[in-house]
């Protein structure tokens, strides 16, 4: 019975992918989430970026494409944790 809750409230959890910028700390890389909406007024189709803190546990480097999950806090910063490499930087 704990396990289907568990598992239930796992798959609940945001996953995104994003860009990693910068992997200069320990265990950690700076991922850069974009996503595109139509302008309230306008209609226009705007970018807007965000950029979070991830565990890198795939061994990420910056350039490179990943997949990260939301997960409780392991840092003061980091919600996040990296699920797979996407694509690899050239």
């Amino acid at each position: 019975m704990a396990d289907e809750t568990t598992t239930a409230h796992r798959d609940a959890r945001k996953t995104r992918t994003g860009l990693v910028t910068s992997d200069k700390m320990q265990k950690t890389v700076t991922v850069q989430l974009q996503r595109r909406l139509a302008h309230a007024k306008y209609g226009k189709q705007v970018t807007r970026s965000k950029k979070v803190k991830a565990r890198n546990d795939h061994d990420a480097k910056a350039g490179d494409t990943v997949r990260i999950m939301e997960t409780r806090p392991l840092a003061k910063t980091v919600r996040w944790r990296t699920l797979e490499v996407v694509q690899r930087a050239r």
